[in-house]
């Protein structure tokens, strides 16, 4: 494999042995015990699976003519999918798993897949949705004894919502929010502010949020797909700063402490709540991401910001020692397309590969 072993080697938190190797890559070996590690000490241990390129929005920072997503040709089955993860599983150590899309509750193998990937005992498994579909799906997600599920919503108001999503209708995601938090499940809401489209909806999301104790997450827009480098961007871009000087007209607040890998700076709120701001331009979290995608036609993608995939639809019919020998070459080299720095922008849109 051409890797060359340096000076590192010493013992991670867990007592797993963590060896440093050329091209500020670690690489490891579960079956022994090892882990891979890049020199900012990211592994991969959580990974995106995208069910389908599909998606029943056209929202307006996602597709630029308001064409809904289409499937993605020869996407996985909800089996490939699962022997997917498992390789996964077995070779880096994946340990979280959030199904996404497209929207995911459009996929037929959703169902399949969730309760496939529900039995690989995985500590953490979630859902992001945009929650159109959630009347459909609701009683099996709860009964599947997921923990967690992200809901993406931009307005309260619904003319807002219809000129941004381009499609579905706002008290269906409300109601669909209202049966996740009545069936126990850790509800968190997506925002993405963007300046003369939603930005006076802020503070009411933040309320509607408080009142239920739900997280709200603010993701400042992302240069990526038509937006990339262009003057929709440059004009809709509103930044974390903004965003916190709007709420602290409303209330008083301070950042906390969130975990080393998560992609979202995070304030308490005094009298109670929290909400995040997913700052990928203001702060980036690049040098703490762990974050691994796997798209519905079988890529993996280890950056947002590299359009480089790698095809591992060829391992899922091989033995599970040539499978996992391939993927841990795989997984070296997705772990050293991450950017060192921050998020440069991509041609790759989000939708396709489980953002």
């Amino acid at each position: 494999m051409g890797y060359w072993l340096c000076a590192t080697i010493g013992a991670g938190a867990s007592g797993q042995l963590i060896l440093a190797l050329d091209k500020s890559n670690l690489m490891s070996d579960t079956a022994n015990n090892e882990v891979i590690v890049d020199r900012f000490g990211r592994r991969f241990d959580n990974l995106r699976v995208s069910l389908t390129a599909a998606c029943n929005y056209a929202c307006t920072y996602c597709v630029p003519n308001g064409k809904r997503l289409q499937a993605a040709a020869y996407e996985l089955s909800a089996q490939e999918m699962i022997r997917a993860v498992t390789l996964l599983q077995q070779t880096t150590g994946i340990s979280k798993v959030r199904i996404t899309g497209g929207e995911p509750l459009l996929s037929p193998k959703f169902g399949d897949f969730l309760q496939g990937v529900m039995g690989l005992g995985l500590n953490d498994v979630a859902l992001t949705t945009n929650g159109q579909l959630l009347p459909r799906w609701s009683d099996a997600i709860i009964a599947s004894g997921m923990g967690r599920i992200n809901i993406s919503l931009d307005t309260l108001d619904a003319d807002k919502f219809r000129d941004i999503a381009r499609s579905g209708d706002l008290a269906t995601v409300l109601n669909g929010i209202d049966r996740m938090l009545e069936g126990g499940l850790r509800v968190k809401v997506n925002m993405v502010p963007m300046r003369r489209v939603n930005e006076s909806q802020i503070v009411p999301m933040l309320e509607y949020c408080r009142e239920r104790d739900i997280e709200l997450r603010f993701i400042e827009l992302m240069n990526m797909g038509h937006l990339r480098s262009s003057n929709t961007y440059q004009q809709q871009f509103f930044s974390m700063d903004e965003i916190l000087e709007l709420i602290s007209e409303h209330c008083t607040f301070s950042r906390t402490d969130a975990p080393f890998d998560s992609t979202a700076v995070r304030f308490e709120i005094v009298g109670g709540g929290y909400f995040g701001v997913i700052a990928n331009e203001s702060e980036p979290f690049c040098r703490t991401c762990t974050r691994l995608r796997l798209s519905s036609n079988g890529h993996l993608y280890g950056c947002l910001s590299n359009a480089k995939s790698h095809d591992i639809r060829p391992l899922l019919e091989q033995s599970d020692e040539r499978a996992q020998s391939a993927m841990r070459e795989v997984l070296g080299q997705a772990l050293r397309d991450k950017q060192d720095l921050s998020f440069k922008g991509e041609t790759t849109v989000m939708k396709f590969i489980g953002g």
